[in-house]
């Protein structure tokens, strides 16, 4: 079996799903020079093959559909390498209505009844900011229930 070529390598990762520069780089590091990744890289960057901001709107996307809040997908983008600019960019620009996606989360896991006392309210507090929602979205979901 042939040993695929850098720039094979950095298409097939990037025909599975979008990836940041810096996953491609952490990938292909093992099997590769930095330097010729970053030739590669760039030249895929110029053709529209790989685009940092394109990874930025799908993983958004991808991970508030999985019931994540702004904080946590945020942090998930910086960890893989994102420059802020355009995280916060992406954040801006989404249409997603972070309160009624924490009030649908927590409905979701803890019903639509209110907490029972001040203990099962607390779980469902540290609940939601666990998965990022912050302290006005996690209020607000006790507040108001929305459509699921």
């Amino acid at each position: 079996m042939r040993k695929q070529s850098l720039n094979e390598r950095a298409m097939n990762l990037l025909a599975r799903r979008e990836h940041s520069v810096a996953e491609l780089v952490k990938k292909l590091s093992n099997d590769f020079e930095y330097d010729d990744i970053i030739i590669v890289i760039n030249k895929l960057t110029e053709k529209n093959l790989q685009s940092d901001q394109r990874f930025t709107e799908n993983y958004l996307r991808y991970r508030s559909q999985r019931g994540f809040g702004y904080q946590k997908i945020r942090q998930e983008l910086k960890e893989r390498g994102v420059a802020a600019e355009l995280i916060s960019d992406a954040l801006a620009e989404s249409d997603i209505d972070w309160f009624a996606l924490a009030a649908g989360i927590r409905c979701k896991r803890f019903g639509e009844q209110e907490p029972e006392d001040y203990k099962e309210r607390a779980k469902q507090q540290r609940f939601l900011q666990s998965r990022g929602f912050t302290h006005e979205q996690i209020t607000e979901s006790f507040n108001k229930y929305y459509e699921k």
